[in-house]
């Protein structure tokens, strides 16, 4: 049998992507990590880390090896919560991983006060736009924005809420009545790539309209579009939460308000055995009752 220590201390190897952090992380020196990898490897007859000076992978055996002995893990700290009492109050670390518009505008205002109501949980947010491999990298929650279905990964996939996109502009940039889609048909745009050309429009009741515009001005940053759109450059295409307080103040008004420009879904991504902690469970317990609901946008 294998050694169970070994087993978690191969987990945080490949949770820290290396034995440098991971040495960090536990206090153990590095040659004392690296001598039970390696004896973790004589028992097990197979390489389960490729490791160089410069490099560090962990092979297709040791990546089947990893998702078994970090779900050991996570069981071993449930049952230690149990033991310790710790259901009846969650304590640890949380790690979440989200895009920077998600951690600004959603988990900014939120993460302080679930900190505040749970002491002995601590919270680690990392903002960005780069792929995240959750399981590889050891994060507990991940919140996505997504337009299309999320692929079947095998994490637990829980929807946190659906926003509308709405067309706006500035006031001053619509001189004539709009009341049909195709009297925007050829407007100045304020696209967000290059590709982009127009919308599918969808009404209430079910009806679609594709509309082309002219490309004006393009950016890939809903603040840059919101500006953009601002200044009276054409007409853009935002989700509702981030024009608000452009709308209430009158730096834009919306266009064909009958009509929604596309959706996106956010949805929390969690390992199926992370989601067992105490301490997990209550995070996502939290952002999702705090922002699921009726989609942002609608009546």
């Amino acid at each position: 049998m294998l050694n169970l220590n070994d087993l978690q201390i191969f987990v945080h190897v490949v949770n820290h992507g290396g034995f440098t952090a991971a040495s960090r992380a536990l206090g153990l020196p590095k040659q004392t990590l690296s001598k039970r990898i390696g004896e973790l490897e004589r028992r097990a007859g197979l390489r389960l880390i490729q490791r160089t000076s410069r490099s560090f992978t962990v092979t297709e055996t040791g990546r089947e090896l990893y998702r078994h002995a970090s779900a050991m893990v996570v069981e071993a700290e449930a049952a230690e919560a149990v033991i310790l009492g710790r259901l009846a109050e969650p304590s640890g670390t949380v790690r979440i991983t989200a895009s920077i518009p998600t951690a600004q505008g959603m988990l900014a205002p939120l993460l302080p006060r679930i900190a505040a109501a749970y002491p002995k949980i601590s919270l680690v947010l990392e903002a960005g736009d780069r792929f995240v491999d959750i399981v590889q990298e050891g994060y507990d929650i991940a919140i996505r924005d997504h337009f299309g279905p999320l692929p079947d990964s095998g994490l637990v996939q829980r929807r946190v809420r659906e926003e509308e996109f709405w067309l706006v502009a500035a006031p001053d940039f619509i001189l004539t009545r709009v009341t049909a889609p195709s009297d925007i048909d050829g407007l100045d745009a304020v696209f967000a790539s290059t590709a982009e050309s127009g919308w599918t429009l969808r009404r209430g009741d079910g009806a679609t309209a594709e509309v082309r515009l002219k490309p004006r001005y393009v950016a890939n940053e809903g603040v840059a579009i919101r500006a953009a759109a601002e200044a009276g450059l054409g007409i853009a295409s935002l989700p509702v939460s981030k024009i608000r307080t452009s709308l209430a103040e009158g730096r834009l008004v919306r266009v064909l308000p009958e009509w929604t420009s596309g959706s996106i879904t956010t949805s929390l991504l969690m390992p199926h055995r992370r989601g067992l902690l105490p301490s997990v469970r209550v995070v996502a317990d939290l952002i999702v009752e705090n922002f699921s609901g009726a989609s942002a946008g609608r009546g």
